[in-house]
């Protein structure tokens, strides 16, 4: 699917809102309040009616849709662009490519999408590699390296990635991550020599553990990190080249967009299982993500 079959297929308000209800209830519309069967009725908003606890709601109500001015068209284009961008897209070239009237709108739009890419994860196997990376400006005098964020990546050779926002680089930090993120059956964990890694892992893991040292080589064998820093390299074109300026609260919306982006690459139907998880996350205020702390 290419941006001409979207805006051939969703030529209108009503296409795209039959387009979500099938996705929200394959099996027929609910009540989102009591889950009882409902009556669509006769109107252009296509509203559902539900007698039971006298409730009336249309497919977009309790979602990351709920109270958007902006017609489901535009909706759909700036989803199908978020979906196909490797990089990502800003806020300002949604706003121009869409027309959208202020920046702030166009901000809270893709902020509402990328609420929809963050889902549960599921324990990573096999052979993976772990690796930290630093965001938040070139390393300079006044800026070092402590200042800068810290993210870290686990990347499973042929499968899954993760991209994990954390306070600091540390051994605590690494057993948290681990703990969190690695099943019980991991073959092989790779890593450079920092010491946090072997600090940061149990017995069983640090007997899984192999490392590569950078300062003589970047590859012995299988015993390398170049595949998870391949996604760190993707990540920085994503916040140097298109974002530019992305804050410390809401980097982990970002990181949760790039590993959803990225683990469904080979995803044929990425943007229609994108809408999917549009229409059963939960609703997200202007106020809850500008708040101090995002809730």
């Amino acid at each position: 699917m290419n941006l001409v079959d979207v805006h051939t297929m969703f030529p209108s308000d009503m296409k795209c809102r039959e387009l979500l209800a099938r996705l929200r209830w394959p099996e027929g519309p609910r009540c989102p309040r009591c889950n009882a069967d409902v009556v669509e009725l006769e109107t252009d908003k296509q509203l559902f009616y539900c007698k039971d606890c006298n409730y009336q709601f249309s497919v977009t109500a309790g979602t990351v849709f709920n109270d958007s001015h902006l017609s489901l068209e535009k909706w759909f284009t700036a989803t199908f662009l978020l979906c196909e961008a490797k990089k990502g897209m800003s806020a300002c070239q949604i706003q121009r490519t869409l027309g959208i009237g202020s920046y702030r709108t166009a901000w809270y739009l893709c902020h509402r999408i990328r609420a929809a890419m963050k889902e549960a994860e599921s324990m990573l196997d096999g052979t993976v590699e772990i690796d930290e990376t630093y965001v938040g400006g070139k390393a300079r005098r006044h800026m070092p390296r402590k200042e800068k964020e810290v993210v870290i990546g686990i990347r499973k050779r042929g499968g899954e990635l993760r991209l994990i926002h954390v306070k600091a680089a540390n051994a605590k930090t690494i057993r948290e991550v681990v703990g969190e993120n690695l099943s019980e059956d991991v073959e092989v964990i790779i890593t450079d020599e920092s010491p946090i890694y072997p600090f940061g892992l149990n017995e069983k893991q640090r007997k899984a553990h192999k490392t590569i040292c950078h300062q003589k080589e970047y590859v012995s064998g299988l015993v390398h990190t170049n595949t998870v820093e391949s996604a760190f390299s993707l990540l920085k074109r994503g916040i140097m080249g298109t974002w530019h300026n992305v804050s410390a609260k809401h980097l982990p919306a970002y990181l949760d967009e790039m590993m959803f982006r990225f683990n469904r690459r080979h995803n044929p139907n990425l943007f229609l299982d994108t809408l999917r998880h549009m229409v059963t996350a939960p609703t997200l205020t202007f106020k809850q993500l500008t708040a101090k702390k995002v809730a």
